[in-house]
């Protein structure tokens, strides 16, 4: 299918990438139209325009993300995920419509022919077709044309910003800004009862403000705003504004708050600076308000996502009730989409229509739809009932919006001959999920060494980048394909981690050598059902924990070797506040911070002792209450059987400056020190040394599992290795849980 892809440096290209999967609960939608959002979308192309200064004065906080990663990571793997961010395209677009081609079997609303609106910048984009959860989409009404209803979207913000402000009968409101959202906000309140007044800069604005509504309209720089308030309003002053502009300075702000009424109220729905100046806001007492997108729902992955409605008892108006309230007053005429519609292009002129746009065009234009092919014909086959999950990609960064959430399912299993080990090389290693963690840290050090067959991700823009940029002969967005044919081949799992398991099931039933990123599961059930796979496959396990792979691990680990007797190791992490909008907020696709990431050190002090672990304690610094009901910070203790200890402080808590990763270890004679696996400091005979090294093992650990798929050499980490690690991690859990120490089964 074809698809509009942006690049960093701004240029715009139609692509060929493979057709999405319907996402668990959702459907496949083969678009008929989709509208561009004027403002919204220039804005992003211009910020894609900026020189990496620019772009860094825009973001200080993604700043701050490179300078942490440099310092833990090195200024090499730092620049190269810079690099692997900035080189990976974006989709555009996210208000459309079009006819469902495609239902996933546990969606029970729609049905294949159905005609829908559908939105998200996470799905709802300028392609052919589009994959959407249930929460997302609304039925078209006899009576809209789909052109119409694909206004439904952006119509919903401006809805929203209406509902945050409250009209009443009568109210005059101001609208700053009549840019599309600006002029559906303009209908709104027209709609609602209320007189409105609008403003913008732009001339050519003031007949459509006038369509949609507009009692008064005000240019600025041609006209006087405070004095056509005076007039309008007998000197009261508005009793409300709607900030719908897209600007870097505070004017709006200034300009809305000068002219408003005593105890006046402002929404702010446009990406516009709010510095609220002192005299206006405090002596005017305004109440300031936000307006976030489509309504409440939006940016919650179990409402969006999972699927879980908010009860209209509770909450009368979510994103889906106000797209279905847009299509109704569409439906009513109340609702006139045809007067702000400016220009309607073929799909296959976009690249035209967005120059366009990013000229002077922009300041006549206001609508501008993309027609895609007749809805009548049908491109791709029609996909009925089962479809393959649709898998989120595994990052170390928030989740982004085109790397959705998603349920497993378990693949159809075949069963496996268990007729030995497979031999000889790998015809190929498959993928499955490429965000920015694979396409920076795994996949540079697999290209040229196996040959790399297919890709599958959800996103199809990333994965046809990543097809490109590292040579894999196919892509794909559903994983079961790939274990459809019998192969002596491998596949990397690098999704999220409530996915794991499922996955590594079906590639052993498959007869797969699989590496999978930590952890390897999160139930002790999902442990057993691996096990049992693997001891009937031909295939084999290795999980990514790197660290014990470092050069200045595997060289500290040499050093005990040769020193007598049990050892003590200190390992302090601090990893830093989990923000509640990371994905690994999400219990259920992370497992927690302890699962998820603490594994990782628990494998380490295993690697180091090369002892069974035999019992745990551990205890959590703060109480899993609040935003996060799960441990965030653990310190633990691990008694090995050869009368070794380990001690794991993970922290959420401290100051950036401290490394984030330090381990002391004392042995006989000895003492060491590892400085975030860059440094390795050597106490010894009253003397000192330090050696440098470089990266956490990402290399040495893709070189070690690629020998091996090579027939080069061995497997690099036993499964029993990983599993004894993964026991020990759910055993701190259950040492949090129980309040006690608990014993590690062999």
């Amino acid at each position: 299918m074809k698809q509009i892809a942006q690049y960093q440096d701004g240029r715009l290209e139609l692509q060929d990438v493979p057709l999405p999967t319907a996402p668990p609960g959702g459907i496949l939608v083969r678009l008929t139209h989709s509208v561009i959002s004027v403002g919204t979308e220039k804005m992003k192309v211009e910020q894609a325009r900026m020189n990496l200064l620019q772009k860094a004065r825009a973001r200080p906080d993604q700043v701050r993300k490179v300078l942490d990663t440099a310092r833990t990571l090195g200024w090499r793997a730092a620049l190269e995920k810079v690099r692997n961010r900035l080189e990976i395209p974006s989709p555009l677009g996210y208000s459309a419509a079009g006819v469902v081609e495609a239902v996933d079997p546990g969606n029970t609303r729609f049905r294949v022919g159905d005609r829908v609106a559908i939105g998200g910048a996470e799905c709802a984009f300028h392609a052919e077709y589009a994959a959407v959860p249930d929460m997302l989409a609304a039925r078209v009404p006899d009576g809209v044309e789909n052109w119409q209803a694909a206004y439904a979207t952006i119509a919903s913000i401006s809805l929203q910003a209406v509902r945050q402000l409250e009209p009443t009968l009568g109210e005059r409101v101001l609208v700053v800004g009549q840019g599309l959202v600006g002029l559906l906000v303009t209908a709104f309140l027209r709609a609602s009862g209320a007189r409105v007044m609008a403003l913008d800069v732009a001339p050519a604005r003031r007949a459509l403000a006038q369509a949609m509504g507009a009692e008064k309209v005000v240019i600025a720089g041609q006209q006087d705003l405070r004095q056509e308030v005076r007039s309008w309003t007998e000197g009261y002053g508005v009793d409300a504004a709607i900030l719908a502009a897209s600007a870097s300075t505070n004017a709006p702000t200034e300009q809305a708050l000068e002219v408003l009424r005593d105890r006046g109220r402002v929404v702010v729905v446009g990406k516009t600076k709010v510095d609220l100046p002192w005299e206006y806001a405090f002596g005017k007492e305004i109440d300031v308000r936000f307006s976030r997108s489509y309504g409440p729902g939006r940016y919650d992955p179990a409402y969006e996502w999972a699927g879980a409605d908010y009860p209209i008892g509770y909450v009368r108006w979510t994103e889906q009730r106000n797209f279905e309230a847009c299509l109704h007053l569409m439906k009513t005429g109340d609702l006139n989409i045809a007067a702000l519609t400016t220009r309607r292009a073929p799909f296959a002129q976009a690249l035209q229509v967005y120059q366009h746009l990013m000229g002077e065009g922009a300041a006549s234009e206001a609508g501008v739809i993309l027609e895609y092919a007749d809805p009548s014909r049908s491109v791709a086959p029609r996909l009925t009932l089962v479809q393959a999950a649709s898998l989120p990609t595994n990052a170390d960064t928030p989740a982004s919006s085109a790397e959705a959430p998603a349920v497993a399912r378990h693949a159809t299993r075949r069963s496996a001959a268990p007729v030995g080990p497979l031999s000889g090389p790998v015809s190929r290693v498959d993928v499955i999920g490429a965000g920015n963690f694979a396409r920076s840290m795994l996949l540079p050090h697999l290209k040229g060494r196996v040959p790399l067959g297919t890709v599958v991700n959800n996103t199809a823009l990333s994965t046809n980048h990543v097809r490109n940029k590292f040579g894999f002969a196919h892509v794909a967005t559903s994983y079961e394909q790939i274990f459809a044919a019998e192969a002596n081949a491998a596949v990397l799992i690098a999704t999220r981690h409530n996915l794991h398991a499922s996955l590594i099931v079906a590639a052993l039933a498959a007869n797969r050598h699989v590496f999978v990123e930590k952890p390897l599961c999160l139930t002790r059930g999902e442990l057993t059902e691996i096990e049992a796979t693997l001891a009937g496959s031909r295939g084999s396990v290795q999980v990514g924990f790197n660290r014990r792979f470092s050069g200045a691990g595997t060289e500290l680990r040499q050093l005990l070797r040769e020193t007598p007797g049990p050892k003590t190791a200190s390992f302090r992490v601090m990893a830093g506040a989990l923000e509640p909008t990371s994905w690994f907020a999400n219990y259920t696709e992370s497992g927690g911070r302890v699962l998820g990431e603490a594994c990782h050190f628990f494998d380490f002090l295993c690697f180091l002792f090369e002892s069974q672990p035999v019992r745990v304690s551990a205890q959590t610094v703060w109480p899993p209450a609040g935003r996060l009901p799960f441990p965030d910070s653990i310190t633990a203790q691990v008694e090995f059987a050869d009368g070794s200890c380990g001690q794991l402080v993970y922290s959420a808590e401290g100051d950036s400056s401290w490394p984030k990763e330090i381990c002391t270890v004392f042995g006989a004679g000895l003492t060491a020190e590892l400085h975030n696996f860059q440094k390795l400091v050597i106490h010894r005979q009253r003397r000192r040394t330090s050696k440098d090294f470089e990266g956490k093992g990402h290399a040495q650990q893709m070189a070690a599992w690629t020998a091996f798929l090579r027939g080069a050499g061995p497997h690099p980490l036993p499964f029993a290795a990983a599993r004894q690690s993964t026991l020990l991690t759910f055993a701190a859990v259950e040492a949090i849980q129980l309040g006690r120490a608990v014993d590690i089964e062999a």
